[in-house]
């Protein structure tokens, strides 16, 4: 039997698929979870999350609002749910946690999430730091300074300290020759954004140890993927952070992969919540390499799926990359409402028996969704009206006493849970600075300058001179030699013109 995951109960009557279902072997087909808010895709994700952990297929999932936790803890069957259950007819249901392992940027609400300066790359910190393409031109002269000297470039402080060495007139010089014009006024807006990303806590996420991906992709002792839950309530509102941080996971994914073809089930599923916020403002090659990221992935056995409340969120090439579908209710209250409503209804498979999907969309209930999944041979199947059904896992936020539960039960808590600070450009280029700054003066150097500080060197630079400028001394002598000189030639001019006159 194909292994698949029920997704909800079809409504419309004489149903040939009542049961509405996703294969799982066409789970890396990918897919979008899209609906106005308050409208059930929360649920609709928490179904398919579980659903592949069941199959045994490991899920990584951003929580935006700190509902998604859930997930972790069994759930209270009350009356609400108790009424759902008898209307889908669901007379077998068992409560269940899953197994999760909680993430966070920060550390606070799960196992610490880093990646090095060097696996971002130049582009995708680029975007981080919204330069412009002048200024991402001069990042990737650093990136690649760093690079052929050797100079690894671990976490915030690295970087820094490489634009501080690219700032120093001859070593700008020395770069710019060699691998293009750098300017001071653009280092400088580098280092300005640098800032601002500090002061953001985005100097959190860079360091070491960093993420290994197989960490992600744990299956546990029953045999369920493990849920990778991202806790993202305070990473959701640095939206640059969060969104470049999920690109560069998908990109690590499909560049460290081996390719395995179609499988029974995906290796890993990753969805993506508030999809807009990666197309936002993203820069076209950027966007073109996202693009060829989700054609591509398939074969590397990942799923993607968005979640957004608009389907036209993400541009149309990845629209058409998704080949399965809930499309929960939209409002039509606005000409952008209307777009998005007509937008949806082209996208799914057409049903004579659901009638105009359009209409439809703007008049489904809480908890009712559109669906359309590949069946056999790739098919789409015709777009159903269903109830979704209820996760056997809890609808809502947990308490700190729970997460804390999880999070001592964790396979990889010992791994993360402390920063490692190891030999990187910072401390080479900090060496060096010190000891060109505790090395002999040159030749060129004059004794005045090499004497000691303080007010003795200022005295001492006052009447001896430095190199810029004579001292009282040097003054005395010129003044004193250019009077002599002009006496001298006073009383030459005197005998000549004696001399001459009394001719």
């Amino acid at each position: 039997m194909t292994p698949s995951i029920l997704l909800g109960k079809s409504v419309l009557p004489n149903s040939k698929t009542p049961d509405v279902c996703l294969q799982g072997k066409f789970g890396n087909r990918h897919g979008m979870i899209a609906g106005a808010t308050g409208t059930g895709k929360t649920v609709s994700l928490m179904v398919m999350a579980e659903g592949f952990s069941r199959l045994g297929v490991p899920v990584f999932l951003a929580d935006v609002k700190g509902d998604l936790a859930g997930l972790s803890q069994p759930a209270v069957v009350g009356d609400k749910l108790k009424a759902r259950l008898d209307k889908l007819g669901l007379n077998a249901f068992t409560p269940a946690a899953n197994p999760v392992v909680f993430w966070d940027i920060y550390g606070k609400l799960g196992h610490a999430v880093r990646a090095t300066v060097s696996e971002m790359g130049p582009t995708l910190f680029a975007r981080l730091l919204e330069l412009n393409d002048v200024q991402s031109g001069v990042l990737d002269v650093v990136f690649k300074a760093a690079d052929d000297h050797g100079w690894l470039l671990l976490d915030l402080k690295d970087l820094r300290a490489l634009l501080n060495f690219a700032a120093e007139k001859n070593n700008a010089k020395e770069l710019s020759a060699r691998y293009g014009l750098i300017s001071p006024t653009s280092i400088a807006a580098i280092q300005r954004a640098l800032l601002q990303l500090e002061n953001a806590g985005g100097d959190a996420f860079f360091g070491e140890p960093a993420l290994d991906l197989a960490d992600f992709m744990r299956v546990g002792l029953d045999g369920r993927g493990i849920v990778n839950i991202l806790a993202a309530e305070q990473l959701i509102l640095k939206p640059m952070l969060y969104s470049t941080f999920l690109l560069w996971l998908l990109s690590e994914l499909f560049e460290k992969l081996p390719e395995v073809g179609d499988l029974d089930v995906p290796k890993l599923v990753f969805f993506f919540d508030e999809a807009h916020l990666l197309f936002d403002d993203c820069p076209p090659a950027l966007q073109k390499r996202v693009e060829q990221v989700v054609r591509l992935i398939r074969s590397k056995g990942v799923g993607v799926y968005f979640c957004s409340q608009n389907p036209d969120d993400a541009p149309d090439v990845i629209l058409g990359q998704l080949g399965n579908r809930v499309q929960h209710a939209l409002r039509a209250f606005t000409p952008r409402d209307q777009k998005a409503v007509n937008a949806a209804a082209q996208t799914l498979a057409p049903n004579p028996a659901v009638g105009d999907v359009t209409r439809v969309i703007t008049q489904l209930g809480v908890g009712e969704a559109l669906v359309s999944t590949l069946q056999d041979g790739g098919v789409p199947l015709p777009v159903e009206r269903a109830l979704i059904v209820p996760p056997t896992s809890r609808i809502g936020t947990i308490t700190d006493e729970e997460r804390n539960v999880v999070r001592s039960r964790s396979p990889v808590g010992g791994k993360y849970d402390t920063p490692v600070d190891r030999e990187s450009a910072y401390e080479i280029l900090t060496q060096r600075a010190n000891d060109s700054a505790a090395a002999p003066p040159g030749a060129t150097a004059t004794p005045q300058a090499q004497a000691g500080s303080g007010w003795g060197q200022a005295i001492r630079d006052a009447v001896f001179g430095t190199r810029r400028r004579q001292g009282m001394i040097e003054t005395m002598a010129k003044s004193a030699v250019r009077s002599g000189g002009s006496r001298i030639g006073s009383a030459l001019m005197r005998g000549v013109l004696g001399s001459l006159m009394r001719k």
